[in-house]
């Protein structure tokens, strides 16, 4: 476990809180979700999670209108919650983590669509589920399928962004928009290497200043760079490594 020291009193604070603000909003979302609107209390949740956890959010560009699949550099666990504060969108994740009952339902309550990236047969059936999902509502690709230190990007994996293959032919309120996660303190916040995700967890709630993100929407890709996966991998890349150094 990391070394909190006196800390663990603003650790053990932090998560009473969070664990406050979930009873306060469950039963507003158990009743919404029994008239067909779970969209709408999950991204308030993960909003004032992220609040409560020392985040605090600059937003720089726009988010496009419409449907829209956005592909985002990762860094850390926060940020899910910056992008469902920011964007309302449901995220792609690892079926790893389907494997844990409470953090599945938690997931499972904002439209969260577990992934087996390693299970290259099906790939089809995927990218269709992420179409079938993008119909619902805005989405969030990590396209490196890892976890980075903040400040590089590792080469983006094409496989999910099929499903957006000629996505502008579905009309004009269709976009893939790159979003850069640019972290004031990177590597002290990045959740890199082989740390645990519970040791990161801990240190991050463990802090004393505040996690300063500003979230860069990038323009939406353009179409010729929407005419297959590579093509769209490569570009909103390049987006967001210029909006890094920026």
């Amino acid at each position: 476990m990391p070394r909190l020291g006196w800390r663990w009193f603003l650790v053990t604070l932090r998560i009473l809180a969070i664990l406050a603000w979930f009873l306060v909003i469950i039963l507003p979302h158990l009743l919404l979700t029994l008239i067909g609107r779970r969209d709408l209390v999950p991204p308030v949740f993960l909003a004032g999670v992220g609040r409560l956890a020392g985040l605090r959010i600059e937003t720089r560009g726009t988010l496009a209108p419409g449907r829209l699949l956005l592909v985002a550099n990762h860094v850390s666990w926060l940020d899910i919650l910056a992008l469902a504060a920011g964007a309302r969108a449901a995220f792609v994740a690892h079926a790893g983590l389907a494997q844990q009952p409470v953090l599945r339902w938690l997931c499972t309550q904002n439209d969260t669509l577990f992934i087996a990236r390693e299970q290259r047969s099906t790939v089809a059936a995927q990218a269709n589920a992420v179409v079938a999902a993008l119909d619902r509502r805005r989405l969030v690709i990590f396209p490196e399928g890892t976890t980075g230190d903040g400040r590089s990007l590792t080469t983006f994996k094409s496989a999910l962004l099929s499903a957006a293959e000629g996505i502008e032919a579905r009309g004009p309120a269709s976009r893939v928009q790159p979003v850069a996660l640019d972290y004031a303190e990177a590597p002290t916040i990045a959740w890199a290497g082989e740390e645990p995700g519970t040791h990161n967890f801990l240190r991050i709630l463990g802090r004393m200043r505040p996690v300063r993100l500003t979230v860069r929407f990038c323009e939406p890709l353009r179409d010729r760079d929407l005419v297959d996966r590579k093509a769209m991998a490569r570009a909103a890349q390049e987006a967001i490594a210029r909006a890094l150094r920026d």
